[in-house]
């Protein structure tokens, strides 16, 4: 008797989930296991239901290796009553004789894997493949998460013509890039497009942040450019330096929600916008003619068709998640290095003080990093003493002493 393989996708869409499906689904069947492809997420499992999901074969997945989206769809579905509705996805997967399970997500989705395996004690072998266009889970080798080098090629991309924008009419454009806990999309976008700053979470030390600090930010960057001659500017920001301020100082600029898991909803706070009204009420105090403009990307790079690097990428992964699977392995994440499969246990990237996936930060100690920061327009120690500091403070309407007292704490 055949045995079964289920495919789940939890989380966001990613660029190359349809490539990991593709991928899993003909070496499954090359090996004689049928394939089930679980529809929305874990919603209808967490509900006991075995009636939303789809037969997959050659037929039907072979052609979508390069299609973005999932044609499972997706859902972040978490229940309230925890325990009951684990009980009732364990159930439903029994019900419908799965045997090995591969979920494709992020931490959270890595979660439920953890806790499938745990309360099957060894009846279903599950790997988790892991994808996410932050690229912030902690895979060997600074490996990227798959999905993240597409999200950056597109995001770049749409980033370039807002740079060609911001020069034709002498604007500024304040872009805020999904990121949830790190600067890793906004940096390599801002970096690859060659934006006037890139501005991420990991740079700022202190636990409760102040708006006003990177608004300075801000402001001292569009003095500096105006007194180097330049009307026009991009600043990128990746929305996780909004986790960083204090959610009461937060609350002064809209109603703040919560997602399925309990998280500030990031994406709906409006970064950029935020900080468009700050600096502008800044520059307006102080008759600075400077346009503003806010835009945020990331849903136009969710479901983009990855590019040949995510392609290649999750063939590698959805074939090898179905070889570990036939080895008799389970309990762990699929990833590589040094061009050789290496699964890692999914209890080894726990972090024992939060019990959650531990976190990839942006190494801000790193050549990498310091380069893209020699290539900014910031405000430096050089730019406080003569004769800089009365350049740049004239064409911000400020003396050398009032320039100095406002924006010097920003370079100690």
């Amino acid at each position: 008797m055949k045995k079964n393989l289920g495919i789940v996708v939890g989380g966001g869409p990613a660029p190359g989930i349809n490539g990991v499906i593709s991928a899993a689904t003909v070496e499954a069947e090359n090996r004689g296991i049928n394939v089930i492809g679980l529809l929305d997420g874990f919603k209808w499992l967490f509900r006991g239901d075995t009636k939303h999901l789809i037969k997959l074969d050659n037929k039907n997945t072979w052609p979508v290796h390069s299609r973005g989206g999932s044609i499972l769809r997706i859902a972040r579905d978490f229940p309230e009553n925890t325990d009951a509705s684990f009980q009732a996805m364990v159930r439903a997967l029994k019900k419908l004789k799965i045997h090995y399970l591969i979920t494709i997500g992020g931490d959270g989705t890595s979660f439920v894997a953890r806790e499938i395996e745990k309360r099957t004690k060894g009846e279903i072998s599950i790997v988790h493949v892991p994808k996410t266009i932050d690229n912030d889970l902690p895979l060997p080798g600074g490996a990227p998460t798959f999905g993240f080098e597409t999200a950056r090629h597109w995001g770049t991309q749409i980033v370039r013509n807002i740079i060609e924008d911001a020069r034709t009419t002498g604007r500024w454009y304040f872009v805020t890039t999904m990121g949830r806990h790190t600067g890793h999309l906004a940096l390599g976008i801002g970096k690859a497009a060659g934006t006037t700053i890139t501005i991420i979470p990991e740079e700022f030390k202190e636990k409760n942040l102040k708006f006003s600090k990177v608004a300075d930010i801000l402001e001292s960057t569009i003095i500096k450019r105006l007194s180097q001659g330049y009307s026009y500017g991009v600043a990128i920001l990746a929305e996780g330096v909004s986790g960083k301020v204090n959610a009461h100082e937060l609350a002064k600029f809209g109603n703040l929600e919560n997602d399925e898991q309990g998280a500030l909803r990031l994406s709906e706070i409006q970064l950029g916008r935020i900080l468009q009204n700050v600096v502008n009420k800044e520059l307006e105090m102080r008759k600075v003619q400077v346009k503003i403009v806010h835009k945020t990307i990331g849903y136009e790079l969710r479901a983009a068709d990855p590019i040949p690097f995510d392609a290649e990428y999750t063939r590698n992964l959805g074939y090898s998640a179905v070889k570990f699977l036939m080895k008799g392995g389970s309990g762990a994440l699929i990833s590589f290095y040094e061009g050789k499969l290496k699964p890692i246990p999914l209890r080894s990237i726990i972090d024992p003080a939060t019990k959650k996936t531990r976190v990839r930060y942006v190494n801000t100690n790193t050549d990498p990093y310091e380069v893209a920061r020699q290539y900014m327009i910031r405000v430096e120690k050089e730019d406080f003493s003569p004769p800089n500091i009365a350049k740049i403070a004239k064409a911000g309407r400020l003396t050398a002493e009032e320039f100095r007292k406002r924006y010097s704490y920003l370079v100690k």
